[in-house]
């Protein structure tokens, strides 16, 4: 894990939201780092901010449950909305789940939230929404980063995190 958390950190540094985002990762789980929701949530940021969608539905997780950073309703539903918008499924899922909960989303944008409740239920049987167990039983299928952006998305549709 150490080397990998190094080489992460450089790529993250370098500005690459690839390495943002699996740096952020290694800080919430504690994965070769002690475990940081605030500098996590920092890294979350710099990747989503470049679009990177996974990055951009675990900050908005933060967001929503105020990890890391001050709870922020809003911010969190936007975060989702770039993802969603990029088809990242648990993002759509997330937010259908929050139109249907009737979670403070406002009723004019009701119709954009129910086609991304409707893009992600029929996206629920991909690869990278299967549990984790199923998949750490596949062959090479998964990597740590998979894994542990399935348990990011997993917190998104709001399952438990494994």
């Amino acid at each position: 894990h150490v080397k990998a958390v190094h080489y992460f950190r450089l790529a993250a540094d370098q500005g690459n939201a690839r390495g943002q985002y699996g740096y952020a990762q290694c800080l919430t789980f504690g994965d070769g780092v002690p475990r940081d929701l605030n500098e996590a949530a920092r890294y979350y940021r710099l990747a989503a901010d470049q679009g990177h969608a996974p990055a951009q539905c675990c900050l908005a997780q933060y967001y929503l449950h105020g990890q890391g950073l001050s709870k922020d309703h809003d911010e969190g539903v936007r975060y989702h909305r770039f993802a969603a918008d990029q088809n990242f499924a648990p993002s759509q899922l997330a937010l259908g789940s929050m139109l249907i909960d009737d979670d403070h989303i406002p009723h004019s944008r009701m119709h954009t939230k129910g086609q991304s409740f409707s893009r992600a239920l029929r996206r629920t049987r991909t690869p990278t929404t299967r549990p984790i167990a199923s998949r750490r039983s596949s062959s090479s299928a998964a990597t740590p980063t998979s894994a542990r952006s399935s348990r990011c998305a997993a917190s998104a549709a709001g399952r438990p995190k494994g």
